[in-house]
């Protein structure tokens, strides 16, 4: 019987490129890592993976928007530093009644929404 869900996984051509954008750009507590794959938030309940896309099947996956969204404190920010570093945000930064939004993609074009509420 299915439990829930152990996490979700976004395939990534640059690992490397990677590591430094889920890791030090956005800041995102790493779990576990192997030279193909790292873990993000592994306690959070469900993980994000990030793979390296080695199979036709994975590299078809690359650069396109998730789905995912992240809850985020101090958005503008975080929007700031992030394009100051000159990461790509494919929607900008937005207010609304309900709280804030952008939408950023990493190195390889993986598109997620930021969202402060």
């Amino acid at each position: 019987m299915v439990e829930k869900i152990k996490n979700i996984v976004v395939f990534v051509k640059d690992i490397k490129a990677a590591r430094r954008f889920y890791r030090e750009q956005l800041g995102l507590p790493a779990g576990q890592e192997t030279e193909y794959m790292m873990e993000f938030l592994p306690t959070e309940g469900t993980a994000l993976g990030v793979s390296l896309a080695m199979h036709e099947a994975a590299q078809k996956l690359v650069g396109r928007h998730t789905g995912i969204t992240f809850t985020v404190k101090g958005l503008e920010e975080l929007y700031a530093r992030l394009t100051k570093e000159g990461v790509r945000f494919t929607e900008p930064l937005e207010k609304s009644p309900w709280g804030k939004m952008a939408v950023v993609a990493d190195p390889d074009g993986n598109e997620f929404a930021l969202v402060e509420m």
